[in-house]
């Protein structure tokens, strides 16, 4: 890794340049320059990019100058010394006795009289400079925009830097995933955790399997309000070793009714996958299993641990061990998942696959007579050792395929299959266990980095009934101290979730994630000793105007010193 002095602004520079200088996340080292040295951007200024693998940069650059500032700028291949006012995006060759490919390689940005240079030997961070110019430009439209003379070395500090969205609670269409990948590209992330399945709907068209999108995508009803729905407050839920108890026996939850439902084709799929990676995103699939899967036991209930019982997609929240959401562990299970991860390895050039693994209620396995029967055979002591075992069974399946799979941190119950990767949700316990055996680990702890929780104690709009307030975001830190130095470089990275169970649009989306995904996007980005939530704060307020200047929606309590 290359090493630089780590530089805080530089205070002798006019008030009004560091002013124009607010850059979220904070990059490792920034210089300002002369105020009287800042770069014009105008019509006339042509962009020049030699190497066509950046195209993906100069089109993300064009394409938002045009939609935020109606400007059209003209690209180049070749230097032409009559162009005075030009935006360089260079691919440099590695300097001697480094690798061919050096993730921690720096991006270099440096805006001055007449151009702005944007190099690195990594095509990736050049898209990474290009988010951090976004940031330089001025947050009012104009036909004239002023850009502050700086000189800029950076790079991120983890390697995996991710946001997750659940499409099952409230499916969003195309577009809305679109905009959502532009905010993660805009914040220097680089994965998607893309949720498609779960109890309230099947989202990803499996040709072999038709009935999972025309059944499981679609449900009846949702509860109103806050669990357990307005209506529904007098039904009581037992949770017994080995039963579950509903009170009063005849209970029938209340819904508003109304059909709620949709899902993406494998071609909608390969579209989103397309632009995200011109974005430099990887998309991360999640196909839920072993639990989790009422959905898809309502299109085939013969993969269930109790066929004849009624299957039907979800239409309340929370944890699912009131109904019976877990597959079966059968071969014919196993040969129809395994289907299923083959039609979706084959859509997504991802290395990773997510599986879920989280919340598998014991209950039903213990009351299904052939599942009792499948773990005696196999020699399973209990119901962990066949969550194991599931597990393992469907890893190593996908690692046949050159596939890794990634799980919730209940993957670890009764052991951790081998080549797996740790999403530590539960708070660290489980990504601190992972990172002791070695395996890699990515921190998402509920009460860190769910992003669905309430910002404010009186939110002004429903959320999940935790409170999540933009400081605690800001100060997690994902690399646990009781890790040691070897330990720790097990921690891959940090993603925030965004549960869909109160969000079933994109402004709300937009509410929800805004500005807590700024706080997110410096835990992953930058240094550990750079943070400082005060001045964090002072550079949030030109983002707020630069989302205005985008018409994203965001509280405006924040805009109150005392929210």
């Amino acid at each position: 890794m290359k090493k630089f002095v780590l530089t805080s602004l530089l205070f002798g520079a006019s008030l009004l340049s560091v002013a124009q200088v607010n850059i979220i996340p904070k990059p490792v080292e920034l210089h300002i320059g002369k105020q009287d040295d800042a770069f014009i951007l105008t019509n006339e200024t042509v962009i020049y990019s030699p190497d066509s693998v950046l195209n993906r940069s100069v089109s993300f650059l064009i394409n938002y100058l045009k939609a935020n500032y109606g400007l059209a700028l003209q690209v180049k291949t070749k230097l032409d010394t009559n162009d005075k006012s030009r935006i360089v995006l260079h691919l440099t060759k590695p300097s001697m006795g480094e690798p061919p490919f050096d993730y921690y390689s720096t991006y270099n940005l440096r805006s001055f009289k007449g151009s702005i240079n944007v190099t690195s030997h990594n095509a990736e961070l050049i898209f990474n400079g290009i988010q951090t110019l976004i940031q330089l430009l001025p947050t009012e439209k104009s036909n004239k925009l002023k850009v502050p003379a700086v000189t800029i070395n950076d790079y991120p500090r983890f390697d995996y830097r991710g946001m997750h969205l659940d499409v099952s609670r409230h499916f969003f269409d195309v577009a809305t995933v679109k905009k959502y990948i532009d905010y993660l590209a805009l914040h220097k992330m680089n994965y998607f955790h893309w949720h498609l399945t779960d109890d309230h709907g099947w989202r990803i068209e499996i040709k072999k399997y038709p009935k999972l999108t025309e059944v499981g995508a679609w449900r009846n009803g949702s509860i109103v309000g806050l669990w357990p729905g307005k209506g529904n407050e007098n039904i009581k839920y037992q949770v017994l070793p080995n039963d579950v108890k509903i009170t009063p026996a005849n209970a029938v939850i209340k819904t508003d009714g109304v059909r709620h439902g949709g899902f993406y084709t494998q071609d909608e799929v390969r579209d989103v996958i397309k632009y995200a990676a011109d974005r430099y995103i990887t998309i991360i699939p999640e196909i839920e299993m072993p639990a989790h899967s009422m959905a898809a036991l309502a299109a085939y209930p013969e993969f269930g641990t109790d066929p004849k019982s009624g299957y039907k997609v979800a239409e309340t929240w929370g944890m699912m061990n009131k109904y019976n959401n877990v597959f079966a562990p059968t071969e014919k299970t196993f040969g129809f998942l395994e289907d299923v991860l083959t039609e979706v390895m084959a859509l997504f050039p991802s290395k990773y696959i997510h599986i879920g693994g989280d919340e598998a209620s014991k209950i039903w396995w213990r009351k299904s007579a052939e599942t009792q029967q499948m773990m005696k055979a196999n020699n399973l002591k209990d119901e962990s050792a066949l969550q194991s075992y599931f597990i393992h069974r469907i890893e190593k399946f996908v690692n046949s395929k050159g596939k890794t799979i990634i799980g919730w941190d209940e993957i670890l119950d009764g052991g951790l299959a081998p080549n797996a990767i740790v999403m530590s949700w539960r708070g660290e316990k489980g990504g601190i266990a992972a990172a002791k055996l070695k395996q890699r680990v990515i921190m998402s702890p509920e009460e860190k980095l769910y992003l669905n929780h309430k910002q404010f104690m009186n939110d002004d709009s429903l959320a999940a009934n935790k409170f999540l307030p933009l400081e605690t975001v800001y100060n997690y830190e994902p690399v646990p101290a009781e890790l040691n130095a070897e330990q720790a470089k097990y921690i891959w990275g940090a993603q925030g979730n965004l549960w869909s169970e109160y969000i079933g649009n994109l402004a709300k989306v937009e509410y929800m994630i805004f500005p807590r995904m700024d706080a997110l996007s410096e835990i992953q980005w930058s240094k550990k000793e750079q943070k400082n939530y005060p001045d964090f704060l002072n550079r949030l307020k030109a983002q707020f105007k630069r989302y205005d200047l985008m018409g994203i929606t965001y509280s405006k309590r924040y805009l109150n010193p005392n929210p």
